[in-house]
């Protein structure tokens, strides 16, 4: 299995910054895709951000503008850079990873807690 470890949660006044980093614990898997779902009250889960290995990306339009993807390949991580951070931007991020095993798996981290206040 690949384990998902997040880290750079916390609270924060709104327009205020946060960086996110998640690292995958097996280096040799072969990871199609990460990044960052989250889940806010009285919300499904959305997409946040995902990057591909190929380079492609994908965010949500509520973030467009204001938070930027970036993966360290040497280190398996994707980090989440978030700017101008908005009290609706509260919630539990969860880092995803699209693994390939000959089939296509998905793993989750545990998720860690933004919090942004008014």
């Amino acid at each position: 299995q690949v384990q998902l470890v997040e880290s750079g949660g916390g609270l924060v006044q709104a327009g205020g910054s946060l960086r996110l980093s998640c690292a995958a614990s097996r280096t040799k898997a072969d990871i199609r895709a990460m990044g960052w779902y989250r889940q806010t009250p009285g919300k499904q889960r959305e997409l946040v951000a995902v990057k591909s290995s190929r380079g492609a990306s994908n965010s949500s339009d509520s973030v467009k503008g204001r938070f930027a993807i970036s993966r360290d390949m040497a280190r398996n991580t994707v980090l989440l850079q978030m700017d101008n951070l908005k009290p609706e931007d509260t919630g539990v991020y969860y880092c995803y990873a699209k693994v390939w095993w000959g089939r296509v798996v998905e793993y989750w981290g545990q998720g860690t807690q933004v919090t942004v206040s008014s």
